[in-house]
């Protein structure tokens, strides 16, 4: 019978130390991405949209394949619960921005789609994120290259 190798935990004294620059590319990263974040929900806001509404329609019309986009599936994206989505969901109905279809196959499954007024708002939210991320990109390349590959440290 082999043993099973013991799994390193973050707090191990013998997993792998971090150097003071992996530490600030660490902070960096996450200083990029709450800038990102922070973009975003000022332009969500500023085309009359919760910051949560402008993800779900990004959502769905970026969801991978093109497939319809059941609650189900917008809750898991979303990293939030089902009942959480059916608000946000009926919030966006209401607004005019989703439309909600009954799947003809199984009547309990419902299929999210996107309105005019909603495709309209995503195009002119995504085109600015397109250019913020466009205009961070060098930095995060830079960053990621300063990351380097995973060294790797064999226990005799």
């Amino acid at each position: 019978m082999s043993a099973t190798p013991k799994r390193q935990s973050p707090r191990d004294p013998s997993a792998h130390e971090l150097a003071p620059h992996d530490y600030e590319i660490l902070a960096e990263f996450r200083y990029l991405l709450m800038r990102f974040a922070a973009f975003s929900e000022q332009a969500a806001h500023a085309a009359g949209l919760a910051p949560r509404q402008h993800q779900a329609l990004l959502a769905i019309k970026g969801y991978p394949g093109g497939a319809q986009v059941t609650i189900g599936d917008l809750a898991e994206r979303l990293g939030i619960r089902h009942h959480s989505t059916v608000g946000l969901v009926d919030r966006l109905v209401s607004r005019g921005y989703l439309v909600r279809r009954e799947d003809p196959q199984d009547r309990r499954r419902t299929f999210l789609s996107l309105t005019a007024s909603a495709e309209q708002a995503l195009a002119g939210l995504s085109a600015a994120h397109r250019r913020e991320l466009r205009r961070v990109a060098p930095l995060l390349k830079a960053l990621l290259g300063r990351l380097g590959p995973e060294e790797r440290h064999e226990r005799p």
